[in-house]
């Protein structure tokens, strides 16, 4: 029967006159490749059956050939693959992998191909054995390949879990790399001891710890903690406290992990210790949320429990009536839990003030949780003093001591607020303005309490000037610990201090404590002109006042001298009057000296008012004429316009004629000045009815107009000519006008604007006719 079965491929695969010739060369030499791969090209088209006898003869005469054998189990796979399971293909198949194997068991393509062949096939022991074989057969250089394939059986569903984790072992044999994958593996397969006794050995015998360990050691930790029961010979605290101290990032989980191991067994006070130790020592926001997001579910499953237990126990009491005879303690399980709830906010804060303990506001927050516990206010606030770095804190730290004292201050202890004062006046802070914060503050809640010379003491105080020997003592001190300079030997100098301790000594002080205190502001140049602001107080005090506001002026330079000035010129004036004319006129002298450019004419024109109601004209005149000569010439036309008006007021129109001539005529005025005083000058002659006079000012005039801008100037000139001229002088001013234009010659110019002008005109003209050629 199996000779008829072999016999009858062979009879169907008899060669056809088409293949005598081929015939003939595989018999001529049947021991080369080529001829059969000739025969193979010709019967491309045959059926595998015929091809089939066609391969089989070559390579039973040439058995090495990896040519031939890879060419016919190619065609071998691709007709088994649409069958599954026990077919006659893949059995061909096999046969014919193991008969090529016989000679070619060092080609590691081949067994790739038989092993893929047989994980198609789903046969777990046959490939188990072939993948063992494999690995014999094979150089360990080329187990890399075979390995891929032997991991893809273990993880068959049909493969045992016992012949995976032993594939797995033999593989990490070959690559320790992959440890987890075998942990895994063993815990899906409940193996909890043999998942921690292998990481445990990796983990020994490891040098540096890498990210695999650090996954391996976390896995550790889960199945201690889960599975603490099933896996014996390890400490399970000390592991876990351990990878806490190795990995600070993985804290809050690995507490959490701890005390769930300590609930499992019953231990709720140790469970409840280690959530305490987690939410008080947590370092961020989001490890506390991790571990009390556990510690409430823990006590929320207790009370659950605790009720459940309580209601099936309600009908079997068996003492009822004594309270000492009552085991429920569910009350207080629910007491922890509202307690935990509670106190949220706290702890929050805490980790909050753990990464900065220097945040001026958090400490503030920190208050006001405990709104109704003073004492736990006071300590709180202690430490917030004793923490916070004024050199290191975000917000002011000095409204930490002045909130201590006002707390006490709400009790009705004022002794105590005046010790948080005291001490804070002698405090380390960032600045003398915050000093003088705590000084001010101190002082308001003296007068607050109606204590009122307290304050002006402490205010005295404050603002005295440290002794030589203090200043050195304490430089000596800062340049010895390497800091600055402190706040206290520079409080006298405060501004904001000085000025809270004259607004008291004029509100509660006597006349010469208040004239003390300006002295000492200025004294210490802590005084700008918005704080001199004397009241008189009768007569005698006019004086005084005049000399302070003359040591401020002399104190201060531009611009915050001022509004000293300012002031000091109008009270002396409202004061005096013209009875010390000498006297205004040197004040107004030395205000017009000191003062900037740009702010000279208007001193000029405010001593000339004065000249003008408490002197003479002619002194008006001469401050005008002198303003003209010393303001910039931005300034100039507006000062002659001033003085233009006031002539015309004080001593008629020749002295006006001679102000416009002077200023046309002095030079140093823009362009458009220089035009329209000539305008307002021809005007003038035109109104008096002198139309000579005015033509020869349009004439002058046009040394300044531009033919092409300056159309009002040609347009009035024009229309002078309409009323007072004729032919001639109409056809002067044309010839004038189109000479300017076509010679472009400038007459007078001021600051060389008219110039600039045409020149940039020019210049845009020739750079439009470049660009023109250019495009051409």
């Amino acid at each position: 029967m199996a000779a008829a079965a072999v016999a009858m491929p062979v009879a169907l695969a008899l060669p056809s006159e088409a293949d005598l010739p081929y015939e003939e060369d595989v018999l001529r030499d049947p021991h080369s490749i080529r001829p059969w791969r000739r025969y193979l090209a010709a019967r491309a088209a045959a059926p595998l059956l015929e091809r089939a006898v066609i391969y089989e003869r070559a390579v039973r005469a040439l058995p090495g050939s990896y040519k031939l054998w890879h060419a016919y189990l190619l065609e071998r796979t691709a007709a088994a693959e649409p069958h599954r399971g026990e077919h006659p293909a893949n059995e061909a198949l096999n046969r014919a992998f193991e008969r090529a194997l016989a000679t070619l068991h060092r080609m590691p393509r081949i067994w790739e191909m038989y092993l893929a062949a047989l994980l198609e096939q789903r046969l777990v022991t046959r490939a188990r054995r072939a993948f063992d074989r494999a690995l014999r057969a094979l150089p360990v250089t080329q187990h890399h390949r075979v390995w891929p394939l032997y991991l893809r059986l273990a993880a068959l569903p049909s493969c045992p879990a016992e012949t995976s984790i032993r594939i797995y072992r033999r593989f990490l044999q070959f690559d320790t790399s992959r440890a987890d994958e075998l942990v895994e593996l063993l815990v899906s397969a409940g193996r909890w001891q043999e998942a921690a006794d292998h990481i445990v050995s990796v983990l020994n015998g490891g040098s540096d710890v890498s990210d695999n360990d650090r996954a391996l050691l976390l896995k550790l930790c889960d199945l201690l903690a889960k599975h603490a029961d099933e896996v014996a010979g390890l400490k399970v605290e000390a592991v876990l406290r351990g990878a806490m101290r190795e990995f600070p990032d993985e804290a809050g989980r690995l507490r959490a992990l701890l005390a769930e191991c300590y609930a499992r067994r019953g231990l709720y006070d140790k469970a409840r210790d280690v959530f305490e130790e987690g939410v008080t020592t947590a370092a961020t926001a989001a490890e506390f949320a991790l571990v009390f997001e556990a510690y409430a579910q823990l006590e929320q499953s207790l009370v659950a429990a605790k009720m459940e237990k309580t209601a099936d126990e309600e009908g079997d009491k068996l003492v009822t009536g004594c309270w000492l005879a009552d085991g429920d303690d569910g009350d207080m399980c629910l007491a922890r839990l509202e307690r935990l709830l509670d106190r949220r906010q706290e702890l929050l804060n805490g980790v909050l003030l753990r990464q900065n303990p220097h945040d001026v506001a958090q400490w503030h927050r920190r208050v006001k949780l405990f709104d109704n516990e003073p004492a736990r206010q006071a300590a709180t606030y202690v430490e917030a003093v004793r923490t916070v770095d004024p050199a290191k804190a975000t917000g002011k730290p000095s409204t930490l001591w002045v909130s201590f004292a006002k707390m006490y201050e709400a009790h009705g202890n004022l002794d105590s607020a005046d010790e948080v004062f005291a001490k804070a006046t002698q405090a380390s802070h960032r600045s003398a303005d915050d000093l003088a914060t705590v000084w001010c503050e101190w002082a308001e809640m003296q007068l607050r309490h109606k204590r009122f010379d307290k304050a002006i003491a402490l205010m005295r105080q404050a603002t005295a000037e440290p002794s030589a020997e203090v200043k050195l003592r304490a430089a000596a001190a800062a340049a010895a610990a390497g800091d600055d300079e402190p706040a206290q030997l520079k409080l006298h100098k405060s501004a904001k201090l000085w000025s809270f301790y004259v607004d008291l000594e004029e509100s509660l002080g006597t006349l010469a404590s208040t004239r003390a205190a300006y002295e000492g502001a200025m004294a210490a140049r802590a005084a700008d002109g918005d704080q001199l602001r004397l009241v008189p107080r009768g007569a005698r005090l006019f004086e005084d006042s005049f000399a302070a506001y003359e040591m401020g002026a002399n104190l201060f330079g531009h611009p915050h001298s001022k509004p000293i000035w300012d002031t000091y010129l109008e009270r002396f004036v409202a004061r005096h009057g013209g009875s010390k004319a000498e006297r205004a006129r040197e004040l107004f002298a030395e205000a017009t000296r000191r003062a900037p450019p740009h702010d000279r004419a208007r001193l000029f024109l405010r001593h000339a008012r004065y000249e003008e109601e408490f002197g003479s004209a002619a002194r008006a005149m001469a401050v005008y004429d002198e303003a003209a000569r010393s303001v910039p010439a931005s300034d100039r036309a507006s000062v002659y316009e001033a003085y233009a008006g006031r002539a015309a007021e004080l001593r008629g129109v020749p002295k006006v004629r001679r102000v416009y001539e002077q200023a046309i005529e002095s030079g140093g005025l823009p362009r458009r000045d220089a035009l329209a005083l000539c305008l307002r000058l021809a005007a003038l002659e035109e109104a008096l009815g002198e139309a000579a006079r005015a033509r020869a000012v349009f004439v002058h005039a046009s040394g300044y107009g531009d033919p092409d801008a300056d159309e009002e100037f040609w347009a009035k000139w024009s229309g002078f000519e309409v009323r007072h001229g004729d032919e001639r002088t109409f056809t002067d001013m044309l010839r004038i006008r189109r000479t300017q234009k076509h010679a472009k010659t400038p007459g007078v110019h001021v600051n060389g604007e008219l110039k600039d002008e045409k020149k940039k005109r020019c210049a845009d003209q020739l750079g439009a006719t470049q660009s023109k050629r250019q495009r051409v």
